[in-house]
């Protein structure tokens, strides 16, 4: 019989991971994680000089770069940026440590997509395998997190590359972002990382919640249907 638990502590992990989990996946699929120097569309030179001259522009903008993806706007764009991946295949991603950030986010995002989906679940199912399915929960959001901490710390080594200087300027190099600034990608990726092992460790507490004599104490009543705060 499936007995419908519903605890404050375990919604909130349960809305904890969904966040965790979406926050990563939008951070990697977006092209704001470094911001380049100010330039307008007609204008490609890298350094500081270029930089102040196309501050003092109209037109001028700063285009952004992505693991694969980049936004920039074309001389003939009059409105918008164009934004899109400049790497169709996996070996054109401009850096070799951006090839293994690229693995070890994608390996931490799809752990913390199968968590959100399976955390959705357990107000009817606590256990899977006679195993607390919030413990184990727990075990693969840390384990995601540890994925995501060496994506975000190989990703600085890439900057070096000629991908990053183009946007950077030539002062760029590994953990030297020259004229470039980070993006709000980044700081939700590093934010998406700490909220995952903070979701790992609430799991503890999600399942004590819904193991609680008081829970207990319902299901031997017969109620199918429990809500504690």
């Amino acid at each position: 019989m499936c007995h419908v638990i519903v605890t404050c502590r375990s919604m909130l992990w349960t809305l904890l991971s969904i966040v965790a989990a979406f926050g990563e996946l939008i951070a990697f699929m977006s092209s704001d994680w470094l911001v380049g120097f100010p330039r307008t569309p007609d204008h490609h030179h890298h350094g500081s000089s270029s930089s102040s001259s196309s501050a003092a522009a109209g037109e001028a903008y700063r285009p952004t770069l992505g693991i694969y993806g980049r936004c920039v706007k074309l001389p003939h764009l009059q409105h918008g940026v164009l934004c899109g991946p400049y790497a169709v295949h996996f070996g054109e991603i401009a850096s070799g440590f951006w090839q293994a950030t690229s693995i070890f986010l994608a390996a931490g995002i799809l752990l913390l997509c199968a968590v959100a989906f399976i955390s959705v679940f357990t107000v009817c199912f606590q256990s899977i395998m006679k195993k607390s399915i919030f413990n184990v929960c727990g075990l693969l959001q840390g384990i995601a997190g540890l994925f995501l901490i060496l994506g975000l710390m190989l990703y600085p080594a890439g900057w070096g590359s000629d991908k990053a200087r183009l946007y950077c300027g030539a002062e760029a190099a590994p953990y030297r972002a020259g004229l470039c600034s980070m993006g709000w990608a980044f700081y939700t990726a590093a934010g998406g990382t700490a909220l995952t092992f903070l979701c790992a460790v609430f799991s503890a507490q999600a399942e004590i919640a819904t193991s609680s004599d008081k829970v207990q104490e319902e299901i031997e009543e017969g109620k199918s249907l429990i809500c504690l705060l």
